[in-house]
Order: structure tokens, then sequence, then C-alpha cells
């Protein structure tokens, strides 16, 4: 009798190896619970499901993908200025949809200043505070403003944010995942100009590193700038959802809308911009 030969043992991660945009999917993203909350939202505050999507600062397109996943009447557009990113998610994300889901998605290398003829979408997504980019009010709120006018009537701008003292200080997290550690480092921060300069890094079980996987030169903003922000560039309704307890001091991943949060070293919220039903 021959013994069946055992299968090869899969390879460990290493700095080497590790691909940066698989690491950062696998450790920051959840494209699943993030569209669950866009549906959910959109369906409960205009009474029908969102078809057009926008994802701004898409990076490899991860969500997009996700959104036309959902259903046959799903369309995406992502926007991006990374050709090299967006060429990523093409041929990881767009390439593993069916035909049919391949057609009703399309990632554009844009500024989403000009985000051209991608209008008349029902949601806009500014997801993992990319958005902070811009460090100065005028053009944050002339980033609304455009984001507004590429809105249909009744559509909804979602925006996720991070708040809580910790956001104010220069310090080292670490998570452990399968295969991997991840590190999220606020190096420098200027409390003068609220900026900060965060880097992602990767470590491996044999000791090494991906140093400097990412790295963002953001300002931190407070959530009422970004509620007033908001307001001035002629949003209707601004909207905080925030993240429910568990019982033993973290989220539990529901988020409900309110105008009262807690004073938490940490949080991470939802804010949803209405776009008037008239215009």
């Amino acid at each position: 009798m021959t013994r069946k030969a055992p299968p090869p043992k899969k390879r460990s991660l290493t700095a080497a190896t590790a691909d940066r945009h698989d690491l950062y999917e696998r450790a920051v993203q959840s494209v699943e619970a993030e569209i669950d909350f866009v549906d959910r939202v959109y369906r409960r505050r205009r009474g029908r499901p969102a078809v057009r999507l926008r994802e701004d600062f898409c990076g490899t397109g991860n969500t997009s993908c996700e959104w036309v996943r959902r259903r046959p009447s799903n369309l995406a557009f992502g926007l991006d200025i990374d050709q090299a990113t967006l060429d990523w998610g093409r041929a990881r994300h767009v390439a593993a949809l069916k035909p049919h889901q391949q057609q009703r998605v399309c990632l554009l290398r844009r500024d989403v200043l000009r985000p051209g003829d991608a209008t008349g979408m029902d949601c806009i997504l500014a997801m993992n505070f990319s958005y902070w980019v811009f460090h100065e009010r005028a053009v944050m709120k002339r980033y609304f403003e455009s984001v507004r006018a590429s809105l249909a009537p009744g559509g909804l701008f979602f925006l996720d944010f991070y708040g809580g003292s910790e956001a104010f200080l220069e310090i080292e997290e670490k998570r452990r995942l399968k295969g991997f550690t991840y590190v999220w480092e606020q190096e420098r921060f200027n409390p003068i100009d609220g900026r900060v300069r965060c880097h992602i890094h990767f470590d491996f079980p044999d000791g090494t590193r991906m140093k400097r996987a990412f790295t963002y030169d953001w300002r931190v903003w407070t959530l009422p700038e970004i509620r007033d922000l908001l307001v001035e560039a002629g949003f209707g309704e601004v909207t905080v959802y925030w993240e429910g307890d568990d019982g033993n001091g973290g989220g539990n991943g529901i988020f409900r809308p309110t105008a009262r949060g807690d004073a938490c070293e940490s949080f991470i919220c939802y804010v949803v911009a209405g776009k008037s039903r008239e215009h």
C-alpha cells in the first residue's frame, strides 16, 4: 500500500515574500461590513436600495468590487491618483469578478477634487480616513462641495472618522494577525497645525519587518470641524453613527445614529451627510 504524500507546508510570510497591499486589506479593511453599513443606512433613509456608488481614494478598489457583487443592478466607480495601486486592484480584484460584474466597476486614475463625469451617485465613500490628506480648511470644504455636486438628489456621503485623545499622541500600536503583526505608528504630531505623520509596518515570524509599507501625511481633524464643514458645503443633514460597547471596553461593530458619544481615548465612527432630494 502506497502512502499518500502529505500536502506541502504553507510557507510563512516574510518581509521579502509578502505583498503590502494584501497585508493592508487583511489588517485594515472589512469591505463586507462596510458595504453592509452603507446598504442598510441608504435603504432606511431613502426607502430603496442604492445603485450607483463612488469610492473616493479607492486604492485597490476592493470596496467597489464588493459593491458590484451585491446586486446585478449595482454600479461602482473608484477614483485614485496612484496608477500602480489601481493596476494591482484590477489584476487582483476586478479580474476575479465574473464577466458581467467586471462590466459594472470602473477604476479611474483621477483626483477626487476633479471627479469629471463620475457624478449622479447615490452614495460616495471616503473611508480609512483618506480625506485627512487635505490639511487646509478651504481645500477640505472644496472637496465636500465637489462630493455634494457629484451626488444625485437624495444621495448620501459616507465617511469614517478616527478620534479620541490618542489621535493627538506620538504612539505605536501592534495587533497580531494570522501570519504577521500589523503595526500602526503615529511618528510625529504638530499640535500647532494638527499635522501628523503616520506609518504602517508589518512584522513577521522570522523577525523581519516590512518597514513603512505605507506612510501618511495627514491633518488630525476633530468631529465638530468635519460636521461644520459638511454643513457649510451645503449638506442638509449630517449624522454621526457611533459604535456600541461590547461590554468589555471594546466596540461591538454595530453603529447607530446619535447626538452624544463617549469620551474615549480612541474611537472610530461613521459620518453620513445627505444631499437634499430637491437639488
